[in-house]
């Protein structure tokens, strides 16, 4: 164990806390020292909380990942918002259960946050043993057409990046 790990046992949700606090405070030579230390006292404090590690096998699939992924929030955010303003009446909710196909659960968890993050759709419990995810969805449609979206998006690409 090098003495980075030693001192920040998760160097990239250290930075990415870093990075969050500089984002909602003002930029400054005392919010990025506060913003550093309070990164690694949490990195440090949540240490025995993390699961094995995952391991990203393919890095540029993942940068692809995260952009289409961002692709999708903001497509998403337009059409959830145009359903809400004009036709809010004919929304049609409801709840679907998504069969998984992965088995890492770290990557299962990156799957629950990516269709929670995305507007309209929300992951509201996972089942283990069963191996699924019951969603949300603010306008469900055609529900076989959904779990086939996710899967081809998301799923099988969170495959590839983990190697599953």
């Amino acid at each position: 164990m090098n003495w980075l790990q030693r001192w920040v046992p998760h160097p990239l949700f250290a930075g990415f806390l870093l990075l969050l606090w500089l984002l909602m405070n003002e930029f400054s030579f005392a919010h990025l020292l506060l913003g550093a230390v309070l990164a690694v006292v949490i990195s440090r404090v949540t240490q025995p909380f993390w699961p094995e590690h995952s391991k990203v096998k393919h890095p540029g699939k993942l940068l692809r990942y995260l952009g289409r992924l961002l692709m999708d929030i903001l497509k998403s955010n337009l059409i959830v918002a145009r359903r809400i303003v004009f036709y809010s009446r004919q929304l049609e909710p409801g709840f679907f259960t998504y069969p998984l196909t992965l088995t890492d659960d770290f990557a299962v968890t990156i799957l629950a946050s990516t269709i929670s993050l995305t507007p309209g759709t929300v992951s509201a419990h996972y089942d283990r043993e069963g191996r699924c995810l019951l969603i949300h969805c603010l306008h469900l449609e055609d529900e076989v057409a959904l779990i086939k979206d996710i899967r081809e998006h998301y799923e099988k690409p969170l495959q590839e990046i983990f190697d599953d």
